[in-house]
C-alpha cells in the first residue's frame, strides 16, 4: 500500500486528468494507481492524502467516521466573539446545517508560504485568520461558512487531516508517510489493520 501526503498548491485540481489542460496532480505526484482521499478545492492550498488503501480512503472520507480536518482560513472582516460563537453551534448553509465547528481566530501561521498570485487587499477592509475544524464535508463547507457567519474567505489552506500536519513540505511537494503515520492514521479513522 501507498500512503502519499502532498501540499496541494492554489489552482491545481484534485484529480489527475483534465480536459482544459488545467493542472493537476499528474504534474506533482508521478507515483501511479494512487488517488486523493476527499477533495480540496481548486483555489484551496493545503494537505491532501492519496493512496491506494480504499479501506482507509473510504474511513478518511466519510463524514460518519468523524476524521478531524483542520483549515486556516484568511478572511475578509474583524472576527467577532458572535461569529466564533456561530460557527461552534453549527451554521445554516444552502446545502444543509453544517456540524458544529471547532474555531478561533489565529494570528496569520508562522511560516506559511506566499500565495501566487496573491489575494486582493483592500485597504478599507482588515484580513483576519480562523482556523476551523470539521469532521464534514460538504461541498465548499469551509467557505459557506465564513460566508454565512459575515466572513468572506479570501484564502483557505488545509493545514492537517486527523494528525497529520505538511510540515516542511513546500507547495507542490509530496513526501511518502512513515508506518508510524499510517498506524496513527488508522487509529483516527478507526481502521485498524496489521503491515
Amino acid at each position: 500500500m501507498r500512503y502519499l501526503l502532498l501540499n496541494k498548491p492554489y489552482e491545481v485540481l484534485t484529480q489527475f486528468t483534465d480536459e482544459h489542460g488545467r493542472a493537476t496532480l499528474k504534474d506533482f505526484v508521478p507515483v501511479p494507481n494512487v488517488y486523493p482521499v476527499g477533495r480540496l478545492d481548486f483555489d484551496s492550498e493545503g494537505l491532501l492524502l492519496l493512496t491506494d488503501d480504499k479501506q482507509l480512503q473510504h474511513r478518511l472520507s466519510d463524514p460518519k467516521f468523524k476524521v478531524p480536518k483542520t483549515y486556516w482560513a484568511q478572511v475578509e472582516g474583524t472576527v467577532t466573539e458572535a461569529a466564533l460563537q456561530h460557527l461552534r453551534r453549527g451554521v445554516q448553509i444552502k446545502d444543509g446545517l453544517c456540524d458544529p465547528a471547532r474555531a478561533a481566530e489565529i494570528p496569520k501561521p508562522a511560516g506559511l508560504w506566499a500565495r501566487n498570485p496573491p489575494i486582493r487587499y483592500r485597504a478599507s477592509i482588515p484580513t483576519s485568520w480562523l482556523e476551523i475544524q470539521i469532521s464534514q464535508g460538504m461541498n465548499r463547507q469551509v467557505r459557506k461558512m465564513c460566508a454565512a457567519v459575515g466572513l468572506p474567505c479570501l484564502r483557505l489552506v488545509r493545514a492537517a487531516i486527523g494528525p497529520l500536519e505538511f510540515g516542511e513540505l513546500q507547495p507542490g511537494q509530496w513526501r511518502e508517510l512513515a508506518a508510524g503515520e499510517v498506524l496513527e492514521l488508522r487509529k483516527t479513522s478507526g481502521t485498524q489493520r496489521r503491515f
